[in-house]
């Protein structure tokens, strides 16, 4: 069944929602829906499974949270009882910066009720997290690996949940979790709603669907993969040397003060961030080797508007709701064309203005083919000038513009100059400064080639070293010990 309009105005107030989470929808600011909320809301509260597709950033938590909330207002109760507080809602999701995020929306949603939310995620110490389990909570948030933990040391109990939700679940596939969701989704009951909420529909997403949804109603807002309209992409032609020189200069261009950056590695994420720090930017890294610890606190300290670039791998780019953030670099091109649809999604978020600029080398011909099918529209790369690094080294050079790169000194001279081991305007040294000249005439061969190879052994080649013949020193075999003391060994007989 496929929902395409809806009859439901498109504002919180007259969905119907419980005082307590109109209240909390009104804390937060909330007036308008959005397309996906405005599909997605009733029809969950009527207890249907969904199938919902919608471009990133345009209020997918909103969607499920509040209706599930609604519907597990019949069991709020303020017993201190754990058995009164079973986990009835269970929200997996692809990584542990948007579980944090998802988790701390519900909890707000959720302010004004007795109903308990909680969530776990790998990467941290799971104490903390059994405690709060053992306390009881209704609503679980989880990522699939650190939540197989849980139910392997049986500090929760999934038997009497109602509603599950797999959101972002493309991504949940793209990095291996379909294995895990099919052990979990083995321990919750065969009544329950399944809500599938994700940025793009694959082909594995429409399997995973049909295997654990039963008759969803599909909700697509937006052709899938498409980029937000409020979203400029551009395309810039730089060269892998070139592209850390290119980000600043953009910077100043555009008077940005805040953006992501993205790059493909690990490694990469961290020599970027360490270079674009001695330059004297506030720059913070988020990639997978970092500790949990100190992903949350640099993405809190990018929140707070204390760093001003957050170079970051792909675990950054799905799901991050971080508002009013103008810009995201691509300084790489993603390798997974769905990727750049999630990165750039970081920006332009909630009907804002946002700007995404791509760093495109020679090397990304196919990566940007396959952006280009993705997202149904050519891509024009432009070429960027970028200020001479050549004028700059002349304006501080103290002999003036002729003074670097210049041909009419020796190369050693020059090499010297940079390395400081002599200083411009001190005296040549007219040995080392001098040409190269060949120790011996053109038509005299050196030593080596002058003598006579020896001839090779019939059979061998002339470029095979022969066997050296060496004397061996070969000690006879001992014989056998006599055990009679009447008759003396035979090595000790005189000959």
């Amino acid at each position: 069944m496929n929902a395409t309009s809806t009859d439901a105005s498109p504002t919180f107030a007259s969905l119907g929602l419980a005082e307590p989470l109109a209240r909390a929808v009104a804390d937060m600011g909330y007036t308008a829906l959005t397309p996906i909320q405005a599909q997605a809301i009733p029809v969950v509260l009527q207890g249907r499974d969904v199938m919902g597709a919608a471009q990133t950033g345009t209020g997918k938590t909103a969607a499920f949270a509040l209706p599930l909330l609604q519907r597990l207002l019949r069991h709020a109760n303020t017993s201190t009882s754990p058995a009164r507080h079973p986990v009835r809602a269970l929200v997996l999701l692809p990584t542990r910066e948007l579980a944090d995020q998802v988790a701390q929306q519900i909890k707000l949603y959720a302010r004004h009720t007795p109903l308990r939310c909680a969530v776990v995620f790998g990467g941290v110490d799971m104490k903390p997290q059994v405690e709060e389990l053992r306390k009881g909570v209704e609503i679980l948030v989880a990522t699939p690996g650190r939540l197989l933990d849980h139910l392997e040391a049986r500090s929760v109990v999934l038997n009497q949940v109602e509603y599950v939700v797999l959101d972002e679940a493309d991504r949940m596939l793209d990095i291996g979790f379909l294995p895990d969701l099919q052990r979990i989704l083995g321990y919750l009951p065969q009544q329950r709603t399944t809500l599938l909420f994700s940025a793009t529909f694959s082909p594995e997403i429409k399997r995973l669907a049909a295997s654990y949804l039963q008759n969803p109603v599909v909700i697509e807002v937006a052709r899938p993969n498409t980029t937000a309209a409020t979203v400029e992409q551009r395309f810039v032609r730089v060269e892998e040397e070139d592209k850390r020189a290119a980000l600043k200069a953009l910077l100043r261009q555009h008077g940005i003060q805040q953006a992501f950056v993205f790059v493909n590695s690990k490694l990469g994420c961290a020599r970027l961030a360490r270079a674009l720090q001695r330059d004297g930017l506030q720059v913070a890294a988020l990639h997978g080797d970092k500790s949990q610890d100190e992903r949350l606190k640099a993405l809190d300290a990018f929140k707070q508007g204390q760093v001003q670039l957050l170079v970051c791998t792909d675990v950054a780019a799905r799901g991050l709701d971080i508002k009013d953030v103008p810009a995201v670099f691509n300084v790489d091109v993603p390798f997974n064309a769905e990727d750049y649809v999630h990165r750039i999604g970081r920006t332009g978020r909630a009907g804002a203005c946002g700007l995404a600029l791509t760093f495109v080398t020679g090397r990304d011909a196919r990566q940007l083919a396959e952006i280009e099918k993705l997202i149904g529209r050519r891509i024009e790369v432009e070429p960027l000038e970028l200020p001479q690094e050549r004028h700059a080294r002349a304006a501080r050079s103290p002999e003036g513009p002729r003074a670097v790169g210049r041909t009419d000194r020796p190369t050693s001279a020059v090499a010297a100059e940079r390395s400081g081991t002599q200083r411009p305007g001190a005296a040549a040294d007219p040995l080392l400064d001098a040409p190269y000249e060949p120790a011996l005439p053109p038509d005299v061969k050196p030593q080596w080639e002058q003598a006579p190879k020896a001839a090779a052994p019939k059979g061998l080649s002339a470029y095979i070293r022969p066997k050296r013949k060496v004397a061996a020193l070969l000690r006879a075999p001992t014989a056998p010990a006599v055990t009679s003391p009447a008759v003396a060994p035979a090595d000790t007989v005189a000959g």
